[in-house]
């Protein structure tokens, strides 16, 4: 009796250790934050990058249009992919571009915009990224489009031609 039970036992073990290894396997690590719409911006306090003038959030975005915040840095190679759609949106007087400079050297970020233009109207610096924690932004580029001070749309990853016809689309 004892001869066949241990065998069992082992035999049980293993299918069970397996059948929890299989069910791991399947289910995906990659944590992916869903995008909260219509949630109210946070409200902070900043610095700007030209004039190192402290800022607070309800300066910036205190009127019923449109602004586009968007998180980019001179090291990141998407956001150089991306910059070219930000200098085009700029040209629409419907749409106030914000950027928020992330964890830079500041002569780089400088640069980045003396080569490839300037697209926002306000840029802040965010040295520590506490700005962009509280934005719900977990790496660069990320994009929101804000409305009456609500987040009406959240872009994880660089713009492109898709994206930069939805935000028209809503901004009309």
């Amino acid at each position: 009796m004892k001869d066949k039970l241990i065998p069992s036992i082992i035999i049980i073990s293993f299918i069970i250790i397996f059948f929890i290894f299989y069910k791991g396997l399947q289910e995906t690590n990659i944590y992916t934050p869903k995008p909260e719409i219509k949630k109210d911006i946070p409200i902070f306090s900043g610095v700007k990058f030209d004039s190192k003038e402290n800022v607070n959030s309800s300066e910036i975005f205190n009127s019923n249009k449109f602004y586009l915040l968007n998180i980019w840095a001179s090291w990141c190679v998407p956001c150089r992919q991306e910059h070219s759609y930000l200098m085009r949106l700029s040209e629409n007087n419907k749409v106030i571009l914000i950027g928020l400079n992330y964890k830079d050297n500041f002569n780089n970020a400088q640069n980045f915009l003396i080569k490839l233009g300037n697209p926002y109207e306000t840029i802040l610096l965010d040295e520590d990224g506490t700005i962009s924690i509280e934005w719900g932004a977990y790496g660069v580029p990320e994009t929101f489009l804000i409305h009456k001070n609500k987040i009406v749309a959240k872009y994880i990853g660089p713009l492109n031609e898709k994206l930069i016809n939805e935000i028209n689309s809503i901004i009309k």
